[in-house]
């Protein structure tokens, strides 16, 4: 008995505390929280309930519900097969080559050289101009006649051409373009996580005979375990639904190529006016980014 009443006085004072000191922390949070519910939770709501039904860009108010017919459209639908099984690619190629270049960029950025403090700065380079000028920069260097990429491989003897006009090589340049500009982000995030870790424990791993590599492996990769599912989360979930390079540089061309699961929804609800048919594409990304998300993050849980 006495028990049970020690831990209700206990609850009772930890009640008492919140009422007193953390009541005025809750209170301030609770209208951002109430902002970014209406700013978030109300377009997603609606998007949701939009897949459901029949409705055009030219005539919103005139919607008919049609149940389940846009998904069932979408098994149909080859364009929408070919730009998932493209997303979904172009998500695993490119945020793989970023982590991996991103971690090598970082372990360099991380030695102790002169004029490294430079190079970090201009690293960052790539990550902050924006993406119109990210896709001007590309699409002159491979212009056909005065690129200096089709220059360098005439006077080499090699074929020449507009890269961003044929169907490889345009998405070739929509992977390097993603890897170009988001890696130096990867390194800095990286960076900073390796920064974290106490240098006693590289000392007690050299001390116990453990080379380069292996202090690597044993130390440096799980410790930064945490920033990497961070990372890798974000990056799957900006390039699952990236929008602009793509749609800057080739528009989904040339003969749908490089057309993706984000431009597709876009040509559906605003070229085409198929507003439900467009939102019932956006429900299956918002499916599977969910998907992803809980997978990966019990995944590394476990580990």
């Amino acid at each position: 008995m006495s028990t049970q009443s020690a831990g209700l006085s206990r609850y009772g004072e930890e009640f008492k505390t919140f009422l007193s000191e953390t009541w005025l922390g809750y209170v301030m949070v609770i209208p951002a929280t109430l902002i970014l519910a209406v700013i978030i939770g109300y377009p997603i709501l609606r998007g949701i309930q939009l897949a459901f039904y029949e409705a055009s860009l030219l005539n919103p108010e005139q919607m008919q519900y049609i149940g389940l017919e846009n998904f069932l459209r979408l098994l149909e639908d080859t364009t929408f097969q070919g730009a998932l099984w493209r997303t979904i690619l172009l998500t695993g190629i490119v945020v793989s080559l970023q982590y991996l270049l991103g971690l090598g960029l970082a372990l360099v950025l991380r030695e102790k050289v002169p004029g490294v403090e430079i190079f970090r700065s201009l690293s960052m380079v790539t990550w902050v101009i924006p993406v119109i000028v990210m896709v001007i920069i590309f699409r002159f260097l491979v212009q056909n006649g005065f690129g200096p990429v089709n220059i360098i491989l005439g006077n080499l003897g090699m074929e020449t051409s507009y890269w961003f006009g044929q169907r490889g090589p345009a998405f070739i340049l929509v992977i390097i373009m993603h890897v170009w500009r988001n890696v130096p982000f990867y390194a800095i995030a990286l960076l900073a996580g390796m920064t974290a870790i106490p240098k006693e424990q590289y000392e007690a791993a050299r001390l116990d005979g453990a080379g380069a590599l292996q202090r690597f492996r044993y130390v440096t990769l799980p410790q930064i375990s945490t920033v990497s599912m961070i990372m890798i989360i974000l990056h799957v979930t900006f390039t699952f639904k990236n929008f602009d390079i793509v749609y800057l540089s080739t528009g989904g061309g040339p003969l749908g190529s490089t057309e993706v699961l984000a431009t597709y929804v876009y040509k559906q609800a605003f070229e085409q006016y198929a507003l439900g048919y467009g939102a019932s594409i956006g429900v299956v990304m918002l499916i599977i980014m969910l998907v992803f998300t809980v997978v990966y993050v019990q995944y590394e849980s476990a580990e």
